[in-house]
């Protein structure tokens, strides 16, 4: 199996190439072997070769040119993911993308010009799209006791006065290239549908930097649902993550609880009209309506978390098989973020 392994080097060697990637990988030992890291930090370099006992390098050209790489993971600022991207893949290696691929629509536009036979080789860490909740709530959804599904709300809120270099808009900071690229993806998952209209609102609330930390849009498609994302670094009370509302019912999630309202389906509704006539005391609600009422824990029968990128890259990459998260839908994506950027001076 050792001969199987795919070789990774890994561009990044800060909070996500070694506090997430990295740790990551260590659960996957029988499909991937970091063999190389690089970063412009000595002290970061001197850390990753310590515990990985692989090659270091500072120079991005290093690693990509490094025949032992296979698979070059991009977990640098998110100003340089499309150059880091574009050296990977013109060495003729796989590239892991980290989001967002682009800090705008027009920069991811560059690698969607790729020749055909490199863009294969192009691999996009939308890795939330495996959130249990997320895959739990879509299989509800598809289970039909809600109905047909009107509107969904995604909400992922806090409060921090953070003051890195991802509340910088020289950076590339804000939160809608932060955690944008995950709500918005979730958010086409659940539209179903192309995007007919956008509606945003960006505001710097409690972050120290110049960039959004307040995110407001609203999806809606053209087969007439709306999806309503918030994500927000200035909201000091928190919202369900999900509010999916149905014709049949309804559902909220919050961490690892769903709770769940709906029309027993057993009990047939009575044929109704309504009446133009004067009506009588009350508010013509006459119906006495039979709902199922329940609370259960996040547990979807496809069992996958957001490590699960991780077996679908190494499948894609040695067996040939699809990748779930292509790259026409992260395209579309970074074409919803720069939309929902424009004119609001962020």
């Amino acid at each position: 199996m050792a001969d199987n392994l795919i070789k990774i080097g890994i561009i990044g060697l800060g909070r996500a190439g070694w506090g997430m990637h990295g740790p990551e990988l260590d659960n996957f030992k029988d499909k991937f072997k970091i063999v190389a890291g690089c970063d412009i930090e000595e002290e970061f370099r001197k850390r990753f070769a310590d515990k990985y006992a692989c090659k270091v390098y500072e120079k991005v050209e290093e690693l990509v040119n490094d025949p032992d790489v296979e698979l070059v993971d991009v977990a640098s600022r998110s100003t340089d993911h499309v150059k880091h991207a574009l050296m990977g893949l013109k060495a003729g290696k796989y590239v892991f993308l980290e989001k967002p691929i682009a800090v705008s629509y027009n920069e991811a536009l560059k690698l969607d010009k790729l020749p055909a036979k490199q863009k294969k080789k192009l691999f996009i860490r939308h890795n939330r799209r495996f959130e249990p909740a997320f895959q739990h709530i879509r299989e509800i959804i598809a289970s039909g006791i809600l109905g047909d599904v009107f509107e969904i709300k995604l909400r992922r809120n806090g409060y921090s006065r953070r003051d890195d270099w991802q509340t910088l808009k020289k950076c590339g900071g804000g939160q809608l290239l932060n955690w944008g690229p995950h709500i918005v993806d979730h958010a086409l998952c659940f539209l179903e549908s192309p995007v007919k209209e956008i509606w945003s609102d960006l505001k710097r609330i409690a972050a120290v930097g110049d960039a959004e930390d307040h995110v407001h849009i609203i999806l809606k498609g053209r087969n007439g649902k709306v999806v309503d994302l918030e994500i927000s670094g200035g909201a000091a009370i928190s919202e369900p993550e999900y509010l999916v509302l149905g014709t049949k019912g309804a559902l909220e999630c919050r961490g690892n609880e769903i709770k769940l309202r709906y029309l027993d389906p057993s009990v047939v509704l009575s044929e109704r009209k309504a009446s133009p006539a004067t009506p009588k005391a009350g508010f013509g609600s006459p119906d006495k309506l039979t709902w199922i009422e329940k609370t259960i824990n996040v547990d979807p029968q496809l069992k996958v978390n957001m490590n699960s990128i991780w077996e679908y890259l190494y499948e894609s990459i040695r067996n040939g098989k699809p990748f779930p998260i292509t790259w026409k839908q992260s395209l579309e994506v970074m074409r919803v973020v720069s939309e929902s950027k424009r004119g609001t001076g962020f």
